[in-house]
C-alpha cells in the first residue's frame, strides 16, 4: 500500500474468471489461467467499478460485454465494458465488470468492488482496511438485517 498526498493505491491480483471456470470443468490446465498483478491501482471512491488500461484487459483476455458512455473530469467518451474480471485484495475476491481505459492511464478501484469485498478506506492511515465479515458487526447485509454468525443463529431467527 502506497500513500501520497491523500491518495491510496494498492496492488491487486486480477484473474480471468472464465478461465477459472474452464479449469474447474477440466477444459483448461492451471498454467493457462490468465492472471496479472497490477501495481499501484488508485483507490477511487468517485469511480463506480474496476477500470483498467486496454493492454491489461488484452493480457487477461476478457470478453467485451457492451459499449458504454463514461463520465470523467475531462468529459464523456464511449468505451467498452468487459466481464469476468476476478479481483483479489487482502485475501478477499469478487468477480466484477471492468471499464476499459486508454493505455498508460492509471488503473482505478471503484466503490462497487470495495463494497463487495468489505474494504474501506482508512483516511488516517491512507490504506484499505478489511471490514469484519464473521461477527455481529459484519458488513454483509440482507433485507436491512445483518447476517448472523452460525453460533448465534437459531430457529427463532428464521
Amino acid at each position: 500500500m502506497i500513500y501520497n498526498m491523500g491518495k491510496v493505491t494498492i496492488d491487486i491480483e486480477i484473474t480471468n474468471h472464465s478461465d477459472e471456470n474452464l479449469f474447474d470443468n477440466n477444459f483448461l490446465i492451471a498454467e493457462k489461467i490468465r492472471k496479472v498483478i497490477v501495481d499501484k491501482v488508485l483507490v477511487d471512491t468517485g469511480a463506480t467499478t474496476l477500470c483498467l488500461p486496454k493492454n491489461v484487459i488484452e493480457t487477461l483476455g476478457l470478453k467485451v460485454s457492451r459499449k458504454i458512455v463514461v463520465n470523467t473530469a475531462t468529459g464523456d467518451y464511449v468505451t467498452n465494458i468487459y466481464q469476468d474480471a476476478k479481483i483479489t485484495i487482502k485475501g478477499r475476491s469478487c468477480v466484477v465488470e471492468c471499464i476499459e481505459l486508454p493505455d498508460n492511464r492509471t488503473p482505478l478501484l471503484g466503490v462497487i468492488p470495495m463494497e463487495m469485498m468489505g474494504l474501506e478506506i482508512d483516511v488516517v492511515k491512507h490504506e484499505l482496511k478489511l471490514l469484519p465479515d464473521f461477527s455481529s458487526d459484519t458488513y454483509l447485509l440482507a433485507l436491512g438485517l445483518s447476517f448472523k454468525t452460525c453460533e448465534n443463529l437459531n430457529n427463532n431467527d428464521l
